[in-house]
């Protein structure tokens, strides 16, 4: 759906009243297209003393072709920064002293990354000082404007060799709309294989559910950008539309309703060669107050939205059809993070998304695999546009990007964690809502 607001306010005479009535000014985004680089600029690399990572950082950036600035004050499109070596709270006065003189570089639509240490099982002033970056790197892309995205990634020791996808993922235009994020990069659950950067998922099979339209379409048409071969599923009413997308991808299908007492087993017997990515993406709404809920209205959403999920995931994984290096992402929501009003039931659901990806990362790395998960905020879809006008200005504007998402934008996220390359990505939700104003 067309945001008009955004139309206006970025023609010349609406960016001059916006700007004088102090009204939200949505940034163009960059999005990626093919034969993009991943980075369409320079890159400023600073370091705390005794950081850890600036080898591989320089490895990275050299692989991945980036030019360094050419002046102190000439524009940067990234900037990133190791702040690993911060033992203490007394050097969080270094992030001050880089950002400080560089922050306003940084160009239109840019990128900002902070890289440190999971606080967890750190020495106490080093685990305080550590997880004082959350509250900069939140604030800062709050206040930097001009779409430009901020991301904290916590590398663990021993995973300095598996910051590469991440690190290109969140570099390039492929992570428009996520801002604000932590994440984090623990050992590979098996040795990196070498990829082609281009197709990285080349020779691959992936299933995605809640195939045939919006969101689920992205995904399918992103995997299948990325090299991947596709088995699209989706309920039989929507055989029509999941035949178009199929046919445009040259995928192979399933119908069938995911809530079916076989379905886990008819799922398991079309992917008896075994599957690469697992993507759940199949899920409705069914909005009503808890007090005129009926236990059909939440039962049945719970049942499409979490148990089919744990159904199926039981019963590849007792048939032991994810292959290795194979991967499980799930769609959550801001809804599960934050709760919503009218959304107990769609809430629940996907909070249990959450704590899914979260009790099922340990085992799942013991298989050689990973599990993860995206929670995206306000993505312009048929079902948002069909929302009241001012509950969809407000989902579109409470945000640090000030405008809503593109079903595209949870699609490169979903690839990038399904990318035989992010070994160490494993137990993440990463929101994709441009670091909505709403919940952590």
């Amino acid at each position: 759906m067309s945001d008009l607001y955004s139309q206006v306010v970025t023609s010349p005479p609406g960016r001059f009243l916006a700007g004088r009535l102090g009204l939200p000014q949505p940034a163009k985004l960059d999005r990626h297209a093919a034969g993009d680089p991943v980075v369409s600029g320079a890159v400023l690399v600073g370091a705390a003393p005794r950081g850890r990572l600036g080898k591989g950082l320089e490895q990275i950036l050299g692989e991945i072709g980036v030019g360094r600035p050419e002046t102190s004050s000439a524009p940067v499109k990234a900037l990133v920064f190791d702040a690993t070596g911060i033992r203490d709270s007394t050097e969080l006065v270094e992030l001050q002293r880089f950002f400080h003189p560089n922050v306003r570089r940084v160009e239109r639509s840019g990128r900002v990354v902070v890289l440190g240490t999971p606080p967890a099982g750190r020495p106490a002033r080093e685990a305080t000082a550590q997880r004082a970056l959350e509250g900069f790197t939140r604030s800062l892309g709050k206040e930097i404007g001009r779409g430009i995205a901020v991301q904290l990634v916590y590398v663990a020791d021993g995973a300095e060799s598996e910051i590469d996808s991440t690190l290109r993922f969140l570099l390039s235009p492929r992570s428009a709309y996520v801002s604000g994020q932590v994440i984090e990069i623990g050992p590979a659950v098996v040795a990196t294989p070498e990829v082609d950067w281009t197709r990285p998922l080349g020779g691959k099979l992936a299933l995605v559910t809640g195939a045939s339209r919006g969101i689920g379409e992205a995904i399918a048409t992103t995997l299948h950008r990325d090299g991947a071969k596709l088995v699209l599923l989706d309920v039989p009413a929507l055989s029509s539309d999941l035949a178009q997308v199929a046919d445009r991808l040259g995928a192979e299908t399933i119908e069938i309703d995911i809530t079916d007492a076989d379905a886990p087993q008819r799922i398991a017997d079309e992917l008896a060669d075994g599957i690469d990515v697992v993507v759940h993406n199949a899920g409705v709404t069914r909005d009503r107050t808890i007090a005129k809920m009926p236990e059909d209205r939440w039962a049945s959403l719970m049942e499409i939205n979490l148990s089919s999920e744990e159904r199926i995931d039981d019963e590849l994984l007792k048939r032991k059809l994810l292959r290795e290096n194979g991967r499980i992402v799930c769609v959550s929501s801001m809804s599960g993070v934050a709760g919503n009003s009218g959304q107990t039931n769609y809430a629940t659901s996907k909070a249990g998304v959450i704590g899914m990806v979260e009790a099922l990362a340990p085992e799942l790395a013991k298989r050689a695999a990973t599990i993860n998960a995206v929670a995206p905020g306000f993505i312009e879809t048929q079902m948002t546009a069909q929302m009241p006008i001012a509950i969809r200005e407000a989902g579109r504007r409470m945000n640090s990007m000030s405008q809503g998402g593109l079903p595209v934008d949870v699609a490169e996220t979903i690839a990038w964690f399904a990318s035989p390359a992010s070994t160490g990505v494993n137990g993440n939700v990463v929101r994709v809502c441009g670091q909505s104003l709403l919940g952590a």
